[in-house]
């Protein structure tokens, strides 16, 4: 894993860009510390922070290729999991090959077969490729979102990178917000509508999509999506199918040049990640797989069992590790490991997170750091098969807009009066929601309650799952981990989304069919386990340490969150150590010191990135 940068611009001089793009990618350092290297010709200029993982010597960035009379050059983030047979595709056409790395298939695919090249890739990836002839620059993100890619228009030109710190370290960027991107924080935050940057004049590519820039002209096109067709398998073959599905997604991305573990947290779905790398690691001599839990400390004491988070891990955790005989680490998190990396995780999204479930998995990645460079995780399979209670819950599948932002009514209250008046945070919610909602590919001829759930699945596939997504992308690369997702296999996200929800709720139970498909894989004991979210901490020293954090802004007459929430219904919010409000902010858990954090977060983020609102 990397990341990059990049200026396109018709009237800057060289030596100007040599400058501009070692300071744009200086911010993003922590990508990739291992080598920086930037190529710099005519009007374009592009920087490459580099986390070795494969072909140290043969993948070396930014890459530049020749033939046929035009000079390419690449800069890319991400790991193709089908190397092998693009390469030998390649190579039947004539191709040859200077290293392994995964980045020069990825160059040679582009000049063989053009935009057409992302049809070949299993993998994720963000990458720009420049035409130095043609003077064209092409840009393009994975089909499911795992790697990041943000652009600015300019009036001579085009700015891009993997994260948005770079682009705001360029003159021509302000770190401005105006209307929507108050809205994006007020309403949807810590969500963001797909492709918004929240700040003005900065987009995302979105998921599925790439881009080209050519003689001024900036045109962006969905490449992929999920398509609805009829499902006409046995639940037995649906059953064996996804099993087959995900035992390859797991195998392929166990790939590396240096050393690789799981995440495991005693969950299905990390569970199940861990099994396969684990049978794989002894199936093909290479020792024990190295295991990674988080646990806060003295959470035995504290811990309040509830309907979203039952029990602990830690029972799970044993039965995995004691089948499979992994070489297991309990990374135990104190709350000053907590609190003090509430600002850079801030730092890291360019946004403000998701308080200490930003900070602890900031904190736990770069525990792990010290062990591997690769991890593997188990994000996506929630969204995929339908995991979380709003796809089953009546309450919540029939609820106005996102289901998982519930917290309207409760946001409204905490922010400034005129600022209530003056926009409509509902209606601005609910035009999203409908924006995507309109995008789900229905089946023609289904009942109302088949395409309400594709439109479910959508809806956790663009939104939610692309939150916990940047989550994971931003806070493993602050630690320079790389960490791969197999259940975002596109194969698997495209062959779940037309499985009819009586067959994935299996046994009235969440994610049954996926449990049906893991039986055998997993211990029974995990196989059952009622799902329980990534862990918090209870420990009342971490609300008394946020509170703190509040009373401090509180103290400060315009601190620049007073431009957004009312003075006095913060003081009262952290006064009741966030019991006044006792509606999720977002998701589940971003209630009481969570909330308090994230509020505190939006004036870290205000102050330090020196926002202008508009």
């Amino acid at each position: 894993m990397c990341g990059f940068v990049g200026w396109v611009n018709t009237q800057s001089r060289e030596e100007e860009k040599l400058l501009m793009i070692d300071k744009m990618a200086e911010t993003i350092k922590h990508r990739g510390p291992d080598d920086y290297q930037k190529w710099v010709k005519g009007p374009a200029g592009f920087g490459h922070q580099r986390l070795i993982v494969v072909d140290p010597k043969g993948g070396i960035q930014p890459m530049v290729r020749q033939a046929n009379g035009e000079e390419y050059v690449l800069c890319y983030n991400g790991e193709l999991y089908n190397t092998d047979e693009v390469r030998n595709q390649l190579k039947a056409k004539g191709w040859t090959f200077r290293g392994h790395s995964d980045t020069e298939v990825v160059l040679v695919s582009y000049m063989e077969w053009g935009e057409a090249c992302l049809d070949h890739f299993n993998g994720i990836f963000a990458f720009s490729v420049w035409e130095v002839h043609k003077q064209r620059l092409f840009l393009a993100r994975d089909r499911l979102g795992v790697k990041p890619l943000f652009y600015s228009e300019q009036k001579d030109g085009l700015l891009f990178a993997s994260e948005m710190k770079a682009i705001l370290a360029h003159p021509q960027k302000q770190a401005r917000i105006a209307e929507e991107g108050i809205l994006e924080i007020l309403t949807l935050g810590p969500s963001r509508t797909p492709g918004h940057g929240v700040f003005e004049g900065i987009h995302e590519v979105r998921p599925g999509f790439c881009a080209i820039w050519h003689q001024g002209t900036f045109a962006v096109k969905r490449y992929w999506n999920v398509a609805s067709d009829a499902h006409h398998s046995s639940f037995k073959e649906t059953v064996e199918q996804v099993r087959q599905l995900f035992i390859d997604a797991v195998e392929r991305q166990l790939v590396s040049d240096v050393k690789l573990g799981t995440f495991l947290s005693g969950g299905v779905d990390s569970s199940a990640i861990t099994s396969i790398a684990a049978d794989h690691y002894k199936k093909e001599g290479l020792g024990s797989l190295e295991t990674f839990s988080i646990d806060y400390e003295e959470q035995e004491k504290f811990f309040k069992s509830n309907a979203f988070q039952p029990d602990r891990d830690f029972t799970y955790i044993q039965m995995v590790q004691k089948a499979h005989q992994t070489k297991h680490y309990t990374l135990e998190a104190s709350v000053e490991d907590l609190v003090s990396r509430l600002k850079r995780s801030v730092e890291l999204r360019d946004l403000p997170g998701m308080a200490d479930v930003d900070s602890s998995l900031l904190w736990f990645c770069e525990r792990i750091k010290n062990h591997v460079t690769v991890s593997l995780s188990g994000e996506c399979a929630d969204e995929i098969f339908g995991g979380y209670p709003w796809f089953y819950r009546k309450e919540d599948r029939d609820r106005k807009g996102f289901p998982w932002i519930r917290s309207i009514q409760e946001r409204q209250k905490l922010i400034r009066k005129d600022i209530g008046q003056q926009y409509d945070l509902e209606q601005y919610m609910l035009d999203r929601y409908q924006d995507s909602i309109n995008e789900a590919p229905l089946l023609k001829g289904e009942s109302i309650a088949a395409s309400k759930h594709r439109q479910m699945l959508y809806l956790n596939m663009n939104w939610f799952m692309q939150t916990l997504l940047e989550r994971k992308d931003r806070m493993s690369m602050g630690a320079s981990l790389e960490v791969r997702v197999p259940f975002s296999d596109h194969r698997i996200v495209e062959y779940a989304y037309n499985i009819p929800w009586e067959m994935k709720h299996h046994g009235e139970q969440e994610k049954g069919l996926l449990r049906e498909a893991l039986r055998g894989i997993l211990p029974e004991g995990v196989l059952k386990r009622k799902k329980n979210p990534y862990p918090k901490t209870f420990n009342p020293d971490y609300t008394k340490a946020v509170t703190e954090w509040m009373d401090e802004i509180l103290s400060v007459p315009h601190a620049p969150i007073f431009d957004l929430f009312d003075h006095n219904e913060l003081k009262a919010l952290n006064q009741s150590e966030g019991k006044t409000i006792d509606t999720p902010w977002f998701g589940q858990l971003m209630t009481g010191p969570q909330l308090i954090a994230h509020l505190c977060q939006i004036n870290y983020w205000l102050t330090t990135y020196n926002i202008q609102i508009k």
